[in-house]
């Protein structure tokens, strides 16, 4: 494993603890009243639409009856307008504010003020002024987050996409124009059947390319597995092209027929993959204990078990991560 990748992964450790610990902290308060506000804002979401939302809340909040309530949910929702306006735009993974009073063991209140981008994407809009903290959203970023790859292409053109957790994202798309099986006339058969198969072949290797550029980096497959999906047989040629990546290939784990391109096939061949996408993580975990199982029944030497010489050969830097 390299430097950069890692650093990557500690980076990314350091980030769930922290989460872990937050949801833990935010779960435990306890609130009067309604004055405890979660926002959640996606990350293609505006800031403006929000503020004026969050005012308008403003407005109304000076009708409820309780006086104690109206303070503090007027306090928090200012506060929540305090933090919008520390942001131009939305940060690229959203944003997540959670303002209000709180009752510590005590008995006392205390005020709570936090404003922060998730370490990935967050796929939720919320608004909500409760006695708690809603941290479901954060929750879900716990969830796995293997990636997925997914290349759906038919006649029209290519779409290349990524599932991750519940957040789809399309990287690129092209289209193309391709001759049908018949031409009007005015050539012969066979020279309309060569062109037809070359600009095929060219449209096989311009996606096999992209592929490329796409799901590698640093001569790596950035995604767990690809799903190869269409309405023709262009997916199945593309597997077994010569002209795909055999680093790709190998990370081939469905081929799916969809009724259509582009978006809407993205979401079939998501629907009808999703078995094959829940057992990957069973599969790999499943390699591993059979890999360390065999160096023990072949007495290689290459495997330790307990606590004390795991982390001996952890930190002799003998473990193969």
């Amino acid at each position: 494993m390299s430097a950069a990748l890692l650093d990557d992964s500690l980076d990314q450790n350091v980030e769930l603890w922290k989460i872990k610990r937050l949801i833990k902290s935010l779960e435990a308060c306890r609130g009067n009243g309604t004055s405890m506000i979660s926002l959640l804002i996606p990350p293609k979401d505006q800031i403006a639409p929000v503020s004026k939302k969050i005012a308008d809340e403003l407005g109304t909040a000076t009708n409820i009856k309780s006086r104690v309530t109206r303070q503090s949910v007027i306090t928090a929702l200012t506060s929540v307008q305090a933090r919008l306006k520390l942001y131009n735009k939305v940060p690229p993974n959203g944003l997540v504010i959670y303002c209000g009073e709180i009752m510590t063991e005590d008995g006392k209140e205390k005020k709570v003020n936090i404003d922060f981008e998730p370490f990935k994407p967050i796929n939720a809009s919320l608004y909500l002024c409760d006695n708690k903290f809603h941290i479901e959203a954060l929750s879900a970023l716990l969830a796995d987050d293997t990636k997925f790859g997914f290349i759906i292409m038919d006649g029209n053109g290519a779409l290349f996409g990524t599932l991750q957790g519940n957040t789809r994202d399309i990287i690129t798309k092209f289209g193309v124009e391709l001759p049908k099986k018949h031409g009007r006339g005015g050539q012969s058969s066979v020279r309309f059947a060569r062109l037809r198969m070359e600009k095929r072949h060219n449209y096989l290797r311009k996606v096999a390319e992209t592929a490329t550029h796409v799901f590698l980096t640093n001569d790596k497959c950035n995604v767990t597995g690809l799903v190869l999906a269409g309405s023709a047989d262009f997916k199945t040629e593309l597997s077994r092209s010569d002209m795909f990546d055999p680093r790709l290939q190998t990370k081939v784990i469905k081929i799916v027929d969809v009724s259509y391109g582009g978006e809407n096939g993205f979401n079939q061949a998501i629907e009808l993959s999703t078995d094959c996408l829940q057992n990957v993580k069973f599969i790999q975990e499943k390699k591993l204990i059979c890999r360390y199982f065999d160096e023990i029944a072949k007495d290689t030497g290459l495997y330790c078990f307990g606590i004390d010489d795991t982390l001996r050969a952890l930190e002799a830097g003998a473990v193969e991560i």
